[in-house]
């Protein structure tokens, strides 16, 4: 018997079953030598319609309904025909099409087109086999036969066996693509290589389970090392961090060896000093460093260290003067003695620091105020800012002096210095320069400053009948001999001498600075304290007496030679 159910006689049950044997066009048709009821041979039709003939008798019995069952049947196939290449249905829509045309209809469950050209109750053209007369058998009337076949419409699943412990455990799996591998693809050319299991329905699952099993392992493989890499990367970088923040900084042991020089610009907190040392090959690191230095304030310069030294011994030695290759330009230095000291530290020829000043003065940063005055010796002097300065072998004299200049233009720079020179009396900018200077050398001590700053302006007063509107400084003196001597001489000795800094012969003020002034001065000279004060005279560093009349100068000039004596003895 077939699936579609049929009696116990050898032939199938109607010429549209499958087995029936080669039915012609779309196994509709019986073929020739095909007996489909009864064992006579089957009369064969045209393709094309053609007029109803006369019923044919087969045997002792005659079907009066076949000639025309199959002549709808070729018609009705001939149109599907037609409107389907009118349509231009795709490959895919055709290759269903013939399956079904292949299959009577039924088997599939859908019915694009009645081939036999009656609805689906109607199947055999409003007659059903077996029951249009007596002389039809009736294939369904034996016990052995299977039920009639079903429409579509009303046909029932088969009933499922029930479930075992595997279809249990495979309900519970992930059905998540990523851990399935199922990509909706169909899996069939994969995993059905035995038609007959495919049509039994049960080779085909059972080996896709277990290809699936295998890919949801895979799957949860790659996501256990995507978690332990992440895991391992987060307490790495996690280490590091507690490392750099709480763990004790990589160091060297000892003071090191050999010798090299690092310049720490001005202004560096400690952990730029730190990387400085790191990368001149001092420290290890630059927490070992600032660890060692808590806080301590390193000063700008040129340091002479080792290398490989602990931060410890790093500090230490940077906080020892002995270790600092720096110019240090204390407040009242003179331009001639800075120029010495480039030379010496630059190891180069005695003078030549002097004459690139002086050849190179105005490429060096000067204000345009600065240099006003012919009768100026140095265009440099009261330029060169007291400061710290790195100076070593290889820089050039010029970098140097740019570098000073250029630090004495910033400091000078925050005040209006043309307008203070208006408000008090002066003529230029550089005269401000030039009275600090004064204030600087004379002064010798900060607490004077204010009160000897007030004597050089009532000194520049016209009507000034103490001094005749000279200065009368010693220090003017010095700086013309290059000296620094506390008793220059008579006074009518100096005043023989011709030189245009000499305040005992000119009046009023020298062509420019005497010195370098520092900012204590500087702030002095622009903010002298109110006073009559015409003399002043130091007898000891705390205490310097100022007088307002020559002959009170005198008296105090007497109490000085006392102190000297004293001095000496």
């Amino acid at each position: 018997m077939t699936e579609y159910g049929r009696g116990s006689g050898s032939e199938p049950w109607h010429p549209e079953d499958p087995l029936y044997g080669d039915q012609g066009w779309g196994g509709q048709q019986a073929a020739a030598g095909q007996t489909p009821h009864g064992g006579q041979p089957q009369q064969q039709y045209p393709q094309q319609p053609q007029q109803p003939q006369q019923p044919q008798q087969y045997g002792n019995q005659q079907d009066p309904y076949q000639q025309q069952y199959n002549q709808q049947q070729q018609q009705q196939q001939q149109q599907q025909y037609n409107q389907q290449q009118q349509q231009q249905y795709n490959q895919q829509q055709q290759q269903q099409y013939n399956q079904q045309q292949y299959n009577g209809g039924w088997d599939t469950g859908q019915h694009p087109a009645m081939p036999y050209g009656a609805g689906p109750a109607d199947t055999y053209g409003g007659r059903q086999p077996g029951y249009g007369s007596q002389q039809e058998a009736d294939y369904y009337a034996t016990p052995e036969a299977y039920p009639p076949p079903q429409p579509p419409g009303r046909r029932q699943a088969e009933p499922q066996p029930a479930p075992t412990d595997w279809d249990a455990e495979a309900q519970q799996e992930e059905t998540h693509p990523f851990f399935t591998g199922d990509d909706g693809r169909d899996d069939d050319s994969e995993y059905d290589d035995d038609p007959s299991e495919s049509r039994r329905g049960g080779g085909r699952e059972r080996r896709g389970k277990t290809k699936k099993k295998s890919r949801n392992g895979c799957a949860c493989l790659v996501v256990a090392l995507v978690l332990a890499g992440g895991l391992g990367g987060v307490g790495y970088f996690g280490y590091q961090f507690w490392q750099g923040q709480f763990g004790a900084a990589e160091d060297y042991a000892g003071a090191g060896s050999g010798q090299t020089q690092v310049e720490i610009p001005k202004g560096a907190g400690l952990l730029e000093i730190g990387n400085i040392l790191k990368t001149a090959g001092v420290v290890k690191s630059s927490g070992a460093f600032v660890a060692a230095a808590d806080g301590k304030s390193i000063e700008a310069g040129v340091y002479l260290l080792a290398k490989g030294m602990s931060g410890k011994n790093a500090v230490d030695l940077m906080l020892d003067p002995k270790s600092r290759n720096n110019l240090i330009v204390t407040p009242g230095k003179r331009n001639s003695w800075v120029y010495e000291q480039i030379d010496t530290r630059l190891g180069i020829k005695a003078g030549t620091t002097k004459s690139v000043a002086l050849a190179k003065a105005k490429t060096l940063g000067l204000p345009e105020w600065a240099d006003d005055n012919k009768d100026i010796k140095d265009p440099l002097e009261g330029f060169l800012y007291p400061a710290t300065y790195p100076v070593a072998k290889g820089m050039k004299p010029e970098a140097v002096l740019q570098k000073m200049v250029a630090q004495a233009t910033q400091e000078f720079g925050k005040k209006d210095l043309k307008a203070e020179a208006a408000r008090l009396g002066l003529k230029t900018p550089l005269q401000v320069i030039t009275v600090a200077s004064l204030v600087q050398a004379e002064g010798k001590y900060k607490h004077d400053f204010d009160k000897v700053s007030r004597v050089v302006y009532n000194r520049l007063k016209p009507n000034n009948a103490e001094t005749v509107g000279r200065l009368e400084f010693d220090s003017t003196v010095n700086y013309i001999k290059s000296e620094s001597k506390l008793d220059t001489g008579a006074v009518n000795d100096l005043r023989k001498i011709k030189d245009p800094y000499n305040t005992y012969d000119i009046k009023g003020l020298p062509p420019g600075p005497i010195g370098n002034p520092g900012l204590d001065a500087f702030g002095s000279a622009l903010s002298p304290t109110p006073g009559p004060w015409y003399y002043f005279v130091s007898i000891t560093e705390d205490k310097t007496l100022f007088a307002v009349t020559n002959a009170e100068h005198e008296r105090n000039r007497k109490k000085y030679e006392q102190q000297q004596e004293k001095n000496s003895q």
